[in-house]
């Protein structure tokens, strides 16, 4: 009795086999890849996380409650206590006026650049306050400066704006955390490339290409929800963490939000992706039926 051939490539268990590993590597790897692609580009680059968060400085109520904070923050004990009275409202008028500046954009941008430095800073390279602390930190100097600047020509004092008025944001060990973020968040783009290679080979193994079509698209509605579920927890987390700074305490609930909102974005891409895909496979589904049964 002769023995029966090795599977071929045309063995339709073994394309099929192939076929649904290659899907579930692919909708593993982008799991994976598309949250790291997200914390690159918002988080890990500067560009990114200015752009993100840039807006918060143009949002009325945020804007208020900042200068309020920043200006709350400039140091007057140099003024002798007999012009104490005259700097207190103009401080108070400094912080209804701050945002309405000329140079409060660019003040805030430039905080928002200094405070993403030194957070994802070599430790090595930041200034002893900063190096020394195992939390995020906020670096509002700019705007500081610019109000101080405000301060000293309503009064004639010669008040001096600080290099660095720093600010710890959230617990200790979130250092620990950025570098982790920093070392992962890149290989996002190697593995978004494998998923699509593992798709293609997917479908390029599939006997029934639509059923390809409907179960990734079913898969990506899927990580659509664990998205979710995830970055919500984690946005629960976060904001669920006090610094004690009024400031820091501020800027991290509108930069969360601000960021959920961004992610959600994405989400709501994979959602349109997978609805898409499901449709796809149904319509091939329907113009490709399948072969006949022969007549008898």
């Amino acid at each position: 009795m002769m023995a029966s051939p090795p599977p071929t490539s045309e063995d339709p268990f073994l394309r099929t086999f192939i076929s649904a590993v290659a899907a579930v590597l692919g909708l593993l790897l982008s799991a994976v890849a598309v949250p790291a692609i997200w914390a690159d580009r918002n988080i890990v680059q500067e560009d990114g996380f200015v752009a993100l968060a840039a807006p918060l400085g143009q949002d009325t109520g945020f804007q208020k409650r900042l200068a309020a904070a920043t200006v709350g923050t400039i140091d007057t004990g140099a003024v002798p206590d007999s012009l104490a009275g005259l700097v207190r409202p103009v401080l108070e008028a400094a912080a209804g006026s701050l945002t309405g500046l000329p140079g409060y954009p660019a003040a805030w941008e430039e905080t928002l650049r200094r405070s993403h430095r030194l957070s994802f800073a070599d430790p090595a390279s930041l200034p002893a306050e900063a190096s020394s602390s195992s939390s995020l930190t906020l670096d509002v100097a700019p705007l500081v400066a610019l109000a101080t600047g405000e301060i000293s020509h309503a009064t004639g004092l010669p008040l001096a704006a600080p290099e660095q008025t720093l600010i710890n944001v959230g617990q200790s060990g979130q250092r620990q955390l950025i570098s982790g973020l920093t070392a992962y968040a890149p290989l996002g783009y190697p593995l978004v490339v494998g998923a699509g290679i593992a798709f293609a080979l997917a479908l390029v193994a599939a006997r029934r290409k639509w059923t390809v079509l409907f179960c990734v698209g079913f898969g990506a509605l899927l990580l659509a929800g664990f998205w979710t579920v995830g970055s919500t927890m984690a946005r629960d987390a976060v904001l669920g963490t006090a610094s004690g700074n009024e400031v820091a305490d501020m800027f991290k609930n509108e930069f969360v939000a601000a960021a959920s909102g961004s992610f959600g974005s994405w989400v709501t891409g994979a959602l349109i992706a997978g609805g898409v895909l499901l449709i796809a496979g149904l319509v091939t589904r329907v113009a490709s039926p399948g072969r006949r049964r022969p007549n008898r």
